[in-house]
């Protein structure tokens, strides 16, 4: 399976006859080559960015900046995951969470979605979600986006959201 995404994880454990056995020290390393943000639709990105942010000063909201770096890099990753698995989902959320969480985010959302042709769609589809316009109205300072055409044409949309 093509990923760039690496999330390694190294276990040390020490042998022991005694009750007394050294705990289990987990490491983490997460990894993403950044240059996967570029492979995004950075057009539709900021279309979508702005309806989102239109969205949220009518709600009395602060608007979100791009992130066209990490959060983007994993969310192009997770876009190509989806469009492999030829099912949108939310699947291996956790590694995205705590890799901008290593990157110093509080708090991580995301939004995905499928087939959709035009900004103003995904986000009037996402808004009419209680669950996507929840995220969309959150907390958050910051986004992150994975917008891909598979071979048919069709898009697919990561959208993380996190907190600095």
């Amino acid at each position: 399976m093509k990923t760039s995404l690496l999330a390694m994880v190294v276990l040390f454990t020490m042998a022991s006859c005694s009750k007394d056995e050294a705990p289990v020290i987990e490491e983490v390393n997460y990894t993403i080559d950044l240059n996967l943000a570029n492979e995004t639709d950075w057009a539709m990105a900021n279309e979508i960015l702005e309806l989102v942010n239109d969205h949220r000063i009518s709600k009395g909201l602060t608007t979100i900046k791009r992130d066209q770096s990490y959060a983007s890099a994993y969310a192009v990753d997770h876009t190509q995951y989806m469009i492999e698995k030829d099912k949108i989902s939310h699947d291996n959320f956790g590694i995205r969470s705590n890799a901008l969480k290593e990157q110093g985010a509080k708090i991580v959302a995301e939004n995905v979605a499928y087939g959709y042709s035009t900004a103003a769609d995904v986000v009037n589809a996402w808004l009419n979600s209680a669950g996507h316009r929840k995220t969309i109205e959150g907390h958050y300072t910051h986004s992150g986006f994975g917008i891909i055409k598979n071979s048919e044409g069709a898009y697919y949309f990561t959208q993380l959201f996190y907190k600095k």
